[in-house]
């Protein structure tokens, strides 16, 4: 009995490699540069056996817990004089609320964003 040659690609025409327009080089994608024509069996199992592939993909950590109260230094003391002041506890809490978001857009609580605070409090 004769031994078979397996067959040239027919992608590459058993070179192994392809080349484009521009005069670029690579590995035949069918082949992957044997030259040969692969053997198919007609299923390709793509089963995902880890475990890990059965835990969803949107779980996170524990979410870090919200500021309660400003984080620099001139924030702290401004919403301290908020605290003390004869406004109502609504109004107390939204100037807080407004001290703690405008550290988190610009860092730290600027003077004129103190002039205002302290304009609402009298």
């Amino acid at each position: 009995m004769a031994d078979q040659q397996p067959e040239a690609c027919g992608i590459c025409g058993g070179d192994g490699r392809i080349a484009n327009a521009f005069g670029s080089h690579t590995t035949c994608p069918s082949c992957h540069g044997s030259g040969r024509r692969q053997e198919t069996t007609g299923f390709h199992d793509v089963t995902k056996t880890k475990p890990s592939h059965f835990e969803p993909s949107n779980r996170r950590g524990a979410a870090a817990p919200k500021p309660t109260w400003p984080s620099t230094k001139s924030g702290q003391v401004l919403a301290n004089d908020v605290q003390k002041s004869a406004v109502s506890a609504e109004v107390k809490a939204r100037l807080v609320r407004e001290i703690m978001e405008h550290e988190d857009t610009h860092g730290l609580c600027t003077q004129t964003f103190a002039k205002k605070i302290r304009k609402e409090i009298r």
